[in-house]
């Protein structure tokens, strides 16, 4: 079955995930934003811990109240996703439908407005501006609202930047989605990645939220596919019976081994976190030494290497440095690339001396880079 519309005749797809999927791997790659994976012989589980079948129903109680405990959220407010991706795709279709309008940040994850596309509605956008270390302005989003605005689409922290929106701005844009009978959907997938005194979650800000996340990007557990949905009741009784329609029944090993995970969450951010913030300092040596800003939180950085798109310098660094970054192109800035800070510490430094040798020997010398951009804007 292809992904073309048979109403409109457009085809869906991500071209992101189809260059992550086929052009995404080398030697070093620095192109992932998630860490490498938990091993499961850490986790402790064996064989007679698992079944194949289990209760059906809504949800796999056990985990619901996990999810529950860790995260201060009523097990009647939890919607299980799989994965953020699935968790997203669920929500957008159930709160956009044709003639609606979805408001997304810029820079965004791609994957977000064309899930809003493929619900039916039509984009507006509003901008971070690196120039402002990428803060969101709540005056922006209301001047932005129209009458077909029924979604405010945000990530926290920001992708591809690691910014982190404070909870007062949050609040804020969940006035003016409220005043426009519109909700906002926060994706906080990276949100655990704030060490020390995580902000609580955007569902507890008012009836209007929707968040979206999992345990694949700051743990390493993406194959799990523990994704979820926080929303208001109703909301989440109509998203069970939206999900019916796709997957009727999740995996229960899947489920068991989750339920086992949290526990242990604990000790697997105390991984994540010595991963990621020795490779910030590797990163910080890197950037220091060409004027980029270090990110304070996140496992990706996001820096300006080009006056124009670098899309074609990537090309030559996978091709001749056997060395991979996200090209910005994909998340509508070209002159940026994605680097990640969640590889292996030798792989990182490594691809970074790579990428650096990349730009000395001239192969961008047409490209002047870190330079104002034309006309004031980005």
């Amino acid at each position: 079955m292809d992904s073309q519309n048979r109403v409109t005749g457009r085809v869906f797809e991500s071209d992101y995930l189809l260059w992550a999927k086929t052009r995404s791997r080398a030697r070093f790659n620095l192109a992932t934003s998630g860490v490498p994976g938990y091993p499961l012989k850490d986790l402790g589980a064996s064989i007679e811990d698992l079944e194949i079948n289990g209760p059906g129903g809504y949800g796999y109680k056990p985990l619901l109240e996990a999810i529950g405990r860790e995260y201060g959220v009523p097990v009647e407010n939890i919607v299980a996703g799989g994965g953020t991706s699935g968790a997203n795709a669920y929500a957008f279709l159930l709160l956009l439908g044709p003639g609606d309008e979805a408001l997304v940040e810029f820079p965004a994850y791609d994957i977000l407005p064309d899930l809003a596309r493929f619900a039916g509605a039509s984009i507006n956008r509003f901008v971070r501006r690196p120039e402002n270390g990428w803060a969101v302005d709540p005056d922006e989003i209301a001047f932005a609202m129209t009458r077909r605005t029924k979604l405010i689409v945000l990530t926290n922290l920001h992708n591809p930047s690691g910014y982190l929106m404070d909870e007062e701005t949050v609040a804020r844009i969940g006035e003016i989605a409220a005043a426009n009978g519109a909700h906002v959907l926060v994706d906080e997938v990276y949100l655990d990645c704030i060490w020390e005194g995580r902000p609580r979650s955007a569902f507890h800000l008012g009836p209007n939220f929707v968040v979206t996340s999992s345990l694949t990007k700051v743990y390493g557990l993406s194959g799990l596919r523990c994704g979820w949905i926080f929303a208001p009741t109703d909301i989440a009784t109509r998203l069970w019976r939206l999900i019916d329609l796709f997957d009727n029944i999740p995996a229960h090993p899947a489920e068991l081994l989750s339920v086992m995970v949290f526990p242990k969450l604990a000790e697997i951010r105390d991984r994540s976190r010595h991963l990621v913030e020795t490779n910030r300092e590797i990163y910080r040596g890197f950037a220091e030494r060409h004027g980029f800003e270090v990110p304070q939180y996140g496992t990706v950085a996001f820096p300006r290497v080009m006056g124009e798109s670098a899309s074609a310098f990537c090309e030559t660094l996978r091709a001749e440095y056997e060395t991979t970054v996200v090209p910005g192109h994909f998340f509508g800035m070209p002159e940026h690339v994605r680097i990640s800070l969640a590889t292996p510490p030798d792989v990182l430094r490594e691809g970074l001396a790579r990428f650096e040798s990349a730009l000395s020997v001239g192969q961008v010398s047409d490209l002047p880079w870190m330079h104002e951009p034309k006309n004031g804007s980005w």
